[in-house]
């Protein structure tokens, strides 16, 4: 994950202002939930899928030692140059060395969270190699030099109209052009241009098959094939976190990633690349295993399972939070409901603090999540790990020792509900003091005229148990 420390509140505020924005934000991912939706349900072993997908990665996260191994034997055995990075500087320093050392100051780059949340672009760019991103919404964030907002849709927080002005300050289309074929034809274009000119090609890893050694990378637009094909030189980039066992476990979650992702039965594009390429003589092929941190978190039994995790972003399609507050507000690579399970164990309970509060608990996430991650209990751990390390603060903690003094006494919680329906016309204009942001960007409902317990024993008893006369006794 990125060091910078989220603002989350401070950062989504920024979003939440332009409200017309915030309302077709909301509803293209939305949009990507209900296809996903859709995919599901012609799917009749769907969630046999999701179950065999669990346990494969369960029994990764109990092997990863002896996987790795495995693996690595395996791929030097098909030609690749297998190197470890401890660290997310490690990984800069390894892929600058031997862009360096084959005299490389021109490189592609599909899309990899991996290089993201390492810094890598900046880092060769710093050291005077030009890289370019080729996934056409990476592509624009780079262009406006800012990351991305989602892990599948990078830019879809920005209008196709910006998109236009974009290209044609940086690729010379007409202004005012805003039609998406002709911008897409127009970055097809000047991407082209940059496959020929370029001296390497850097690439994620979607799945390191343990017992093969092979890669699988899965796009939607052929840009890592072309990024691995035209030049002499390939570096692939993953996370230890990325190994499965076997072949056929890739085909398991094959079928789970586009269908979680986007609504597609399939990814166009699925490669499995074993080595350099053997027509080509002088070709190389190196992989970098980078750790950064997912070590630690393989040991915290609480929190591990948050490796599962294959990136289809199902999670943030679905959350209430991040559509209406955008991924630029979670502050770090990975945004959503998964980034706030994995900042606070990868950047420090301090700098992500305010993450695993950035969500309703509802639980809409662990639904649709195709490995089946119980991600709002995991959100619910992190919050009483933080409250125990003392980074809540005051006003939250009193007003939540308030809330156990209320549930602990029926008369209180009475007495609290008759003052909060007596109040309630006030709250909905707006809640002041430290909670005025819980009335700043939703609306409370009406209050009810009486609590439930009323009810209960003016009619709702009458109505819950009918008299012997009412009923049919045949």
């Amino acid at each position: 994950m990125t060091a910078r420390v989220p603002q989350f509140h401070v950062d989504s505020e920024k979003f939440l202002a332009d409200q017309e924005r915030v309302g077709w934000h909301d509803g293209a991912l939305w949009h990507l939930r209900y296809k996903r939706d859709l995919a599901t349900q012609v799917v009749p072993d769907w969630e046999k899928l999701r179950d065999q997908a669990a346990a494969i990665k369960a029994h990764v996260l109990d092997h990863i030692p002896t996987l790795l191994s495995q693996f690595i034997t395996n791929a030097e055995a098909a030609g690749w140059v297998v190197h470890l990075a401890p660290e997310a500087d490690d990984l800069k320093r390894i892929v600058l060395d031997l862009l360096q050392k084959n005299g490389v100051t021109k490189a592609v780059k599909s899309k990899s969270m991996l290089t993201e949340e390492c810094g890598l672009n900046h880092h060769l760019e710093a050291n005077g190699v030009e890289v370019v991103d080729t996934d056409l919404g990476e592509r624009i964030v780079q262009l406006r030099h800012e990351p991305p907002s989602h892990i599948v849709v990078p830019a879809i927080h920005l209008k196709r109209g910006e998109i236009g002005e974009l290209f044609h300050e940086h690729l010379g289309t007409a202004k005012g052009e805003d039609d998406p074929i002709r911008l897409t034809r127009a970055a097809r274009a000047d991407l082209r241009k940059r496959f020929i000119g370029a001296q390497a090609g850097l690439t994620g890893v979607n799945f390191a098959v343990a017992d093969s050694g092979a890669i699988v990378i899965c796009t939607n637009e052929g840009n890592a094939d072309l990024g691995t094909a035209l030049q002499p030189l390939h570096i692939a980039c993953m996370g230890v976190e990325k190994l499965i066992p076997t072949a056929a476990d890739a085909g398991v979650f094959l079928r789970l990633l586009a269908r979680s992702a986007t609504g597609q039965p399939i990814t166009t594009y699925s490669t499995h690349i074993r080595g350099p390429d053997p027509t080509r003589p002088g070709h190389q092929a190196h992989l970098v295993i980078v750790d950064a941190g997912r070590r630690r978190l393989f040991a915290d039994d609480e929190h591990r399972r948050a490796l599962s995790c294959i990136r289809c972003g199902a999670c943030l399609n679905t959350c209430p939070v991040y559509r209406r507050a955008s991924g630029h507000a979670y502050g770090t690579t990975v945004p959503g409901p998964i980034g706030a399970v994995l900042a606070p164990a990868m950047i420090g309970t301090a700098k992500a603090k305010e993450l695993p509060f950035a969500s309703t608990l509802c639980g809409s996430c662990t639904n649709v999540c195709p490995v089946k991650i119980d991600l709002h209990d995991q959100l619910l751990s992190w919050r009483r790990r933080l409250a125990r390390e003392g980074h809540v603060p005051f006003s939250k903690r009193f007003a939540m020792k308030i809330g156990a003094q209320a549930l602990s006494y029926p008369w209180l919680f009475s007495l609290g509900g008759k003052i909060a329906r007596t109040f309630w016309g006030l709250a909905r204009k707006g809640i002041p003091g430290p909670h005025a942001g819980w009335t700043k960007h939703r609306d409370l409902p009406p209050a009810p005229k009486q609590s439930f317990r009323g009810w209960w024993k003016s009619d709702g008893q009458n109505q819950g148990n009918p008299t012997n006369k009412d009923q049919d006794h045949g």
